[in-house]
């Protein structure tokens, strides 16, 4: 029995580059953080009609060390920033973040001096879902956008060509 009839008829190569970030694209842990009103949608994308399992993404993990994309969802105030903050740094590297709709994104409606006006002020974020609240559609636009700038990043130098992603 030769290797060719063992394997089938072909081979598959690829490179490790390829090959992790196609294992991390389809295994991302949410550590949600939902803080306000957009913390509905983001709770009505795992029922069962938007499913959002079929992402990867089936189990919310609310331990920061367990996680590696958080998803903010709603208005930061400043003296929630410090928590959220905490509990970026607490996630192991490699992390990405989401800002759900338009008040994690830029505040929102709310020119106040509580509410932080955006929350890549004090954290890094990866792709911004636009709405007020969005759809959980959007977020799994957001999601499918995030699996394609992990799958096609570098193991060694993911975080060194940082630019967020805006989806509407």
């Amino acid at each position: 029995m030769g290797l060719e009839s063992a394997l089938g008829e072909g081979y598959l190569t690829t490179t490790l580059d390829a090959l992790i970030g196609w294992a991390r694209k389809n295994s991302l842990w949410p550590m949600p953080m939902g803080v306000s009103c957009c913390a509905i949608e983001l709770m009505s994308a795992g029922d069962p009609r938007h499913d959002i399992s079929r992402y990867g993404m089936e189990v919310m993990r609310f331990s920061p060390r367990q996680s590696d994309v958080m998803i903010v969802a709603g208005t930061v105030t400043y003296k929630m920033a410090k928590v959220v903050r905490k509990i970026y740094d607490q996630m192991a590297e490699p992390r990405w973040v989401i800002a759900m709709g338009a008040c994690a994104s830029s505040g929102g409606m709310f020119r106040s001096y509580s509410v932080v006006q955006g929350i890549d002020l004090f954290v890094p974020v990866d792709v911004y879902a636009a709405g007020c609240p969005p759809r959980p559609e959007n977020l799994f636009n957001a999601l499918l956008v995030l699996q394609k700038k992990i799958s096609s990043s570098s193991v060694l130098e993911y975080r060194n060509s940082k630019e967020s992603l805006i989806v509407t």
